[in-house]
């Protein structure tokens, strides 16, 4: 099964200049923990190239608990460098990679970077449950002391 039949499509996103308080109206909106950030870049095809994400931990660690007075642009506070699938990869590629990276959401993007969606470990959980090593990767994900939450 390839990812692009199990994620988020189009999901909502943010522009490095969006606010911080913004970036968290629309995780609330859209009941989420991550929101990509992407710009547009293109002339006549304009398209909307990932260039990271915010979390929500991002926004409780790297603003809040920082002590951050101003309501600053989530440039400042997200998280860049991160780890994507393509549409066509596999969904025991994408647990791989999420146990691995021990994240929880993979942005998905196409061959020029355009974001197109994303994947989250609940999604695995009610798409595929028990046709993959869906227990597994959770488990590896959930590891503590690993690398950033995503």
């Amino acid at each position: 099964m390839k990812i692009s039949e199990i994620m988020t499509r189009n999901p909502r996103t943010v522009t490095p200049d969006t606010s911080v308080s913004d970036a968290a109206q629309v995780m609330k909106e859209e009941d989420v923990g991550i929101v990509p950030v992407i710009e547009q870049v293109g002339g006549a095809e304009t398209r909307a190239r990932l260039i990271g994400v915010v979390t929500d931990r991002d926004i409780a660690i790297r603003h809040v608990a920082e002590g951050r007075s101003s309501d600053g642009p989530v440039r400042d506070i997200m998280s860049g460098g991160v780890r994507t699938a393509a549409p066509d990869d596999s969904v025991e590629s994408v647990l791989e990679l999420m146990g691995s990276e021990q994240v929880r959401r993979v942005p998905i993007v196409d061959e020029r970077g355009s974001l197109v969606g994303v994947v989250s470990q609940a999604d695995l959980v009610r798409k595929v449950g028990g046709h993959h090593d869906v227990e597994g990767a959770v488990e590896q994900i959930s590891q503590p002391g690993g690398a950033h939450q995503t």
